[in-house]
């Protein structure tokens, strides 16, 4: 009979992303994963292939609970109009006091390209969250400004504004002016 896992996995993979999140997947060495994770390197043997796979787990993690919950916040008309939930969540990105960016945005730009199994599990993030954001736009009191299409269009405008205020929040870039991007795009839509 096979002994029970000896960690929390969740755990585990939450400390692993913060090291890929500050150091990215080429700055992190195998020792670095073992120390965050505070585990013997049998045990991460024994749940993961390398460090590869750790990195797709940890990306999944992220998925569950950064994507998904944005996603669900998007989608959902009991958190107000939806306009409303978009302009949240693009100010949501405003706020980087750590100065580490967004994990996907860090992966999307370290290893989706060079990475198939990266860069899939990125454009699917990527997708579903564009999804979400139409349908807030589809649940908003301006709804009727857009076409199917139009409105397809604006949530990838959303999306890519939305990823370069993490971005530019991670650098440090003012909130101020941030929050005058914001302002613009909005207007724009």
């Amino acid at each position: 009979m096979a002994r029970p896992r000896e960690f929390d996995i969740d755990k585990a993979l939450d400390r692993a992303m913060g090291v890929f999140w500050l150091k990215g997947y080429e700055g992190t060495s195998l020792q670095d994963l073992l120390k965050a994770m505070k585990i013997a390197r049998g045990s991460l043997y024994k749940a993961f292939e390398d460090k590869h796979s750790i990195y797709l787990a940890a990306l999944d993690r992220y998925d569950q609970t950064e994507v998904e919950e944005g996603i669900a916040f998007l989608s959902d008309p009991k958190a107000g109009d939806g306009f409303s939930r978009v302009r949240a969540m693009l100010e949501g990105a405003k706020v980087d006091a750590s100065h580490r960016g967004c994990f996907l945005c860090n992966a999307a730009v370290d290893q989706a390209r060079s990475d198939p199994e990266v860069g899939a599990k990125v454009s699917s993030m990527f997708r579903r969250l564009e999804e979400g954001i139409a349908t807030a736009l589809k649940q908003s009191r301006r709804a009727g400004r857009w076409s199917a299409k139009r409105r397809a269009a604006t949530a990838a405008y959303i999306l890519n504004t939305y990823m370069g205020l993490r971005v530019l929040a991670r650098s440090g870039y003012p909130p101020k002016d941030l929050q005058a991007i914001i302002d613009s795009a909005l207007r724009t839509v």
